[in-house]
């Protein structure tokens, strides 16, 4: 076994500046990313989170399926939440209080940019989304009870300190207030998801040396092809 490929896939730096700049820009905002969201998640974690994020918060939300954008955009719309959409170009103003992420290819910065992400996929028996690219990006993770399609790495993660375990929505909102009170424990998490991801890395290599082996000998000399 040569281990989890996915943690040889590195954040693009780019990507990860991008969201650190657009952090300074919304000047301290406290930033809940709700990432890679399955159909019917956004309604739970939104009735779970609305009322208790501070005044000032703002919510991202990243659907993990694009025909599912429009959709979102009506829901978070029908609640009177003041919404702004990222395909329109500009960040929110400090009356949005969630901004859609319709567009593909940027969860990277959506990690850079958010104190913490609560992981999609996790709150419906959907067996949860990847959380290693959120780690490698250095964004503390909260998942739910179902995290069968990545359960090695969820555990490994909570173990490592990078992420947290969460029962139901009702743990999860006093959760996610204790942590955007506490910036030393999000610092901590932080450096403990990009560690956690680093440790894991070289499992592709590996598989690589591993497949050349097995060629005959007048072949494994000749990688290129």
């Amino acid at each position: 076994i040569a281990g989890n490929m996915k943690f040889d896939v590195e954040p693009a730096p780019l990507q990860i500046a991008r969201g650190h700049a657009w952090r300074r820009t919304l000047q301290g905002r406290p930033i809940v990313l709700l990432a890679s969201t399955r159909e019917g998640e956004e309604n739970i974690l939104l009735d779970a989170l609305t009322h208790m994020l501070p005044a000032n918060a703002l919510t991202v939300i990243a659907p993990r399926h694009p025909q599912r954008f429009d959709d979102v955009a009506e829901l978070v719309t029908s609640r009177s939440l003041p919404v702004c959409r990222r395909s329109a170009g500009d960040l929110p103003s400090a009356a949005i209080r969630v901004w859609l992420g319709d567009s593909m290819g940027e969860m990277p910065t959506w990690y850079a940019l958010a104190d913490v992400a609560i992981m999609g996929g996790s709150w419906l028996p959907l067996g949860g989304q990847n959380l290693i690219e959120a780690c490698a990006a250095g964004c503390p993770v909260v998942v739910g009870p179902h995290t069968f399609n990545f359960s090695q790495a969820v555990d490994d993660a909570i173990a490592a300190g990078a992420a947290l375990r969460v029962s139901d929505t009702a743990h999860l909102a006093r959760t996610v207030k204790q942590l955007l009170g506490n910036d030393l424990q999000l610092k901590r998490m932080s450096e403990a998801g990009k560690a956690f991801a680093a440790t894991h890395r070289g499992a592709a290599e590996q598989t690589f040396t591993e497949l050349v082996s097995l060629l005959p000998p007048d072949q494994s000399t000749d990688t290129t092809t």
